[in-house]
């Protein structure tokens, strides 16, 4: 690569730093990734929407001193909106939608963060999937193996990162959404507490409560540095996250202590785990022990067979109003503007009543409930970041005709995830195993409101196990 050859070395502080200290340019940074968009996006279609121009005007007119100054970034075609932008949110009925006229307020604060937004990433039809194979855009492809899934919904950011076009990009999180694409890509994603970013000024919650906003990105510190840039409430929102004690970034080589962590391979599904998964999950629990925490393997005390059908509930509920909110067509799509799994997880909505409604959100705050008692006697719980390693393209396929064989798929691939949208808390994926020239990955949770004891632990450990240094062949 001929501009700024150096620039897969850093990880997005890393890049800040060297911008900061006059070392290189906000313009030499954003040149480096296009031209690895250019060279590598080809094969791995994760950047649907090219921004270079609006990148390049952003930094003539000046960047904000903000901790990020001058990095590029990548948002995800779903909730991030952007001033002027298209967002198709991966459907080919909203593929014509006028822009919004405003930045939502994660984007104006990753602005002011002083990023450089450059582009816009893949993502399935209104994010109902754990893979990125849009009828729209077609699908995206793991960069460890062209054959596989990136991971979904936001598996275009992963592959983009995992490709290494750029250090983060955005991401979003409603029932493993940042979480399964990073542990497919081998990248930390960590989904924030509820509310701990907010969706103002559009919405007031994604989902049911079950979605968040954050990135996909190369390092622990990075996540956390992020995170300190869009945390907090914005004005209006229905509820918020506790607020911190210090910055996030504190906390990455902080000590955490001596931790009481718990881990299971019992998925709360009771979704068989393949042996890969299990293996690396066994071993980041002896690694927590060496490094001196508490651990013990024990499952939560929790109902299981609750999480996918209060899940489903929810997610069809919300799908049957998405599905309305062309702001110009004035009606919801007709079946064939659509992919079937969408179709019919609206149509099982129209069937969801509002007592129906009722009780699957407190279904989820029971769930909140007994995963908080257990985080009485843990700090940290691990279990396997998927059960299965990626799939192969196709086998999540949106256009399936049996759609609920199609959900039964989704929570066979990651059963480990919905759970804690529908508690709210905190968790983080860590790439921190290979099975097959493919990354496994572990899932940290913690309590609701503390991912400072999350980053603590997840920076201890990727000291002890690095994991950037590996990179797929096509990243060179």
């Amino acid at each position: 690569m001929g501009v700024f050859a150096d620039y897969e070395r850093y990880d997005a502080l890393g890049l800040a730093a060297l911008v900061r200290q006059g070392k290189v340019t906000p313009a030499a940074l954003l040149e480096a990734a296009i031209e690895r968009v250019e060279a590598r996006n080809g094969q791995v279609n994760a950047v649907v929407l090219r921004l270079y121009d609006h990148a390049r005007q952003a930094i003539a007119a000046g960047l904000p001193d903000g901790p990020l100054r001058g990095v590029p970034y990548l948002l995800k075609d779903l909730t991030a909106s952007l001033a002027g932008v298209p967002m198709t949110r991966g459907s080919r009925f909203f593929a014509d939608a006028p822009p919004p006229a405003a930045d939502s307020e994660h984007v104006r604060r990753l602005k002011q963060a002083g990023l450089v937004i450059f582009g816009r990433t893949n993502t399935c039809e209104l994010g109902l999937s754990l893979t990125c194979e849009p009828q729209l855009h077609g699908p995206t492809r793991n960069p460890w193996d062209l054959a596989r899934i990136s991971g979904g919904s936001s598996g275009g950011a992963a592959a983009a990162v995992g490709a290494r076009m750029l250090p983060m990009a955005h991401a979003t999180d409603g029932f493993g959404s940042i979480r399964a694409p990073a542990a497919c890509c081998g990248l930390v994603g960590l989904k924030p507490t509820r509310a701990r970013n907010t969706f103002a000024p559009y919405a007031g919650e994604g989902l049911g409560g079950c979605s968040a906003e954050h990135a996909v990105t190369l390092s622990v510190r990075d996540s956390a540095a992020l995170l300190d840039a869009t945390a907090g409430p914005g004005a209006g929102d229905p509820y918020a996250a506790p607020p911190p004690a210090r910055p996030f970034l504190e906390e990455v080589g902080a000590d955490p202590g001596r931790l009481r962590i718990a881990w299971t391979a019992a998925a709360p599904n009771g979704a068989p785990v393949e042996a890969a998964c299990l293996r690396v999950l066994r071993e980041t629990a002896d690694l927590c022990a060496g490094l001196g925490h508490q651990v013990e393997e024990t499952d939560p005390d929790i109902d299981g067979p609750a999480v996918v059908p209060t899940f489903l509930t929810l997610a069809a509920a919300n799908t049957v109003v998405n599905l309305a909110s062309h702001p110009t067509a004035g009606r919801s799509p007709r079946q064939d503007e659509v992919e079937r799994v969408t179709w019919a997880t609206g149509e099982m909505g129209k069937l969801i009543g509002a007592a129906d409604y009722v009780r699957a959100t407190q279904a989820a705050h029971r769930l909140g409930r007994q995963m908080a008692a257990f985080h009485v006697r843990h700090d940290v719980l691990l279990t396997p970041g998927l059960a299965t390693l990626p799939p192969r393209l196709g086998w999540l396929d949106m256009m399936m005709e049996d759609v609920e064989e199609y959900w039964r798929r989704v929570f066979a691939f990651s059963p480990f995830t919905v759970c804690f949208n529908l508690t709210g808390q905190p968790a983080l994926v860590l790439p921190l195993g290979r099975a097959g020239g493919l990354p496994v990955a572990v899932q940290l949770v913690a309590a609701y409101g503390r991912e400072a004891t999350l980053f603590r632990l997840a920076a201890q450990i990727e000291a002890a196990r690095p994991w950037r240094e590996a990179r797929p062949a096509l990243a060179g």
